[in-house]
């Protein structure tokens, strides 16, 4: 896995679009791994975490993941006001472009 700064610089270059394609998945990959699914198993982004099955122990670890990965800080609001994968994309997009 490439260093964090690598990662974060090279995100922070992207236009808007490619971006969120690249924030989108990343954070596929990490729900997908934390439900126990296979990169073929279809993962709706605008379902809600907890109707996918996800606890709240188990998004703690996806947003502490997150975090290293991006090197954001995540409010937890962001995470259980609007608890789809498509918010927290948006979210995190909009929180790099500002970084």
């Amino acid at each position: 896995m490439p260093p964090v700064d690598s990662t974060i610089e090279r995100l922070r270059d992207l236009p808007r679009s490619e971006l969120a394609e690249e924030i989108e998945s990343l954070v596929l990959e990490k729900f997908r791994a934390v439900l126990l699914m296979d990169d073929a198993e279809d993962l709706p982004v605008d379902v809600s975490y907890f109707d996918l099955g996800l606890t709240s122990l188990r998004l703690t670890e996806i947003r502490q993941s997150l975090e290293q990965l991006l090197d954001l800080s995540i409010n937890v609001n962001v995470l259980f006001n609007e608890p789809t994968i498509a918010h927290l994309v948006d979210h995190l997009t909009q929180a790099i472009q500002e970084a």
